[in-house]
């Protein structure tokens, strides 16, 4: 309630006790203007609640993201901090220790996980270059989401793939990702439609 109304209501409190004492009556000044503007409080309220429910209304972060966690922690959660710059002295690295082309190293990661070091599948595979976690033991990788740790593992098993079958890239990365024994039951790559584009995929980065 404004001042100024504050005043007026004492103003009007105070004629209302002359006039009850010269007059006796107990409608007064001061409850009728009381009750217009409890009345008039209502209306506005009732207008309120009935005109602008709607985004503004709603936690933030709801209305746009359907979720009730704030907007700059939901930005901050599906933001990667990374780039693909980050991790080339680490691509170079694995490259130069299993005799890769780094450019085949990266279009894994590219196709994998984009660069995302934190990235999970619904499958369980981890990281930048998606390691399941039996094979990440295998390959004595103790940490799927360092960085270095990942790509030296996924770099260590692509060779293997690629010694397996002599050289073949489509072969090692259709292995890679539905593993040799898939491979070799179908005599190439399997017939599985995941695995078909996950090859086309990997292979045009890598000859582009």
């Amino acid at each position: 309630m404004k001042i100024d109304q504050f005043k007026v209501m004492l103003e009007l409190q105070a004629l209302q006790g002359l006039n009850s004492q010269n007059t006796g009556s107990s409608s007064t000044l001061f409850q009728d203007f009381l009750s217009n503007m409890l009345s008039s409080e209502t209306k506005l309220t009732d207008s309120i609640d009935n005109n602008t429910l709607g985004a503004a209304s709603i936690p933030l972060g709801l209305a746009s993201t359907g979720s009730l966690m704030p907007l700059s922690l939901t930005k901050l959660s599906s933001s990667s901090a990374t780039t693909t710059s980050d991790f080339d002295e680490m691509i170079k690295a694995a490259a130069e220790k299993y005799n890769l082309p780094e450019k085949l190293i990266s279009s894994v990661i590219k196709v994998e996980s984009n660069f995302n070091p934190n990235a999970t599948s619904y499958a369980g595979a981890s990281g930048l270059m998606q390691l399941m976690p039996s094979t990440a033991t295998s390959l004595g990788v103790q940490n799927v989401f360092n960085p270095l740790d990942n790509i030296m593992g996924g770099s260590k098993y692509l060779k293997q793939m690629l010694d397996k079958y002599n050289g073949n890239v489509e072969l090692a990365l259709a292995a890679y990702n539905a593993g040799p024994g898939n491979v070799d039951k179908y005599g190439g790559i399997p017939p599985f439609k995941e695995t078909q584009n996950y090859v086309a995929k990997v292979t045009q980065h890598y000859t582009a």
